[in-house]
């Protein structure tokens, strides 16, 4: 499996975060392209691939986390995540996954 990959836990609750926009972004270009837009599933994750493997290539990324439309939080401190990433190898799958809450985000390759 190749491609890009992404899901979102919301860390209070434990829970997947459905609902979440989630975007795709090449950052190489200027400005950025969107390749890709879409929400996440109750199971937190996207449907589909945020880059399928048919498309996988190398280059500069970027998953945009719409956190802050699905808080709400009046002490909310984050509006939309930006997580930059290259691919240096295509024949790998990237996974992506987004720890959050209204004042909490982390990162990391997942598998």
């Amino acid at each position: 499996m190749t491609g890009i990959s992404t899901h979102v836990l919301n860390i209070t609750t434990g829970r997947p975060l459905a609902g979440l926009q989630v975007e795709l972004y090449d950052v190489a270009t200027q400005p950025p392209t969107r390749l890709n837009s879409t929400r996440t599933n109750a199971d937190g994750r996207t449907d589909a691939p945020m880059l399928a493997g048919k498309d996988a290539r190398t280059g500069h990324f970027e998953l945009r986390f719409h956190v802050g439309d699905h808080f709400r939080a009046a002490d909310g401190l984050s509006d939309v995540v930006p997580v930059r990433f290259s691919i240096f190898d295509a024949a790998q799958h990237y996974h992506v996954p987004m720890l959050c809450a209204p004042w909490f985000f982390s990162t990391y390759r997942g598998s």
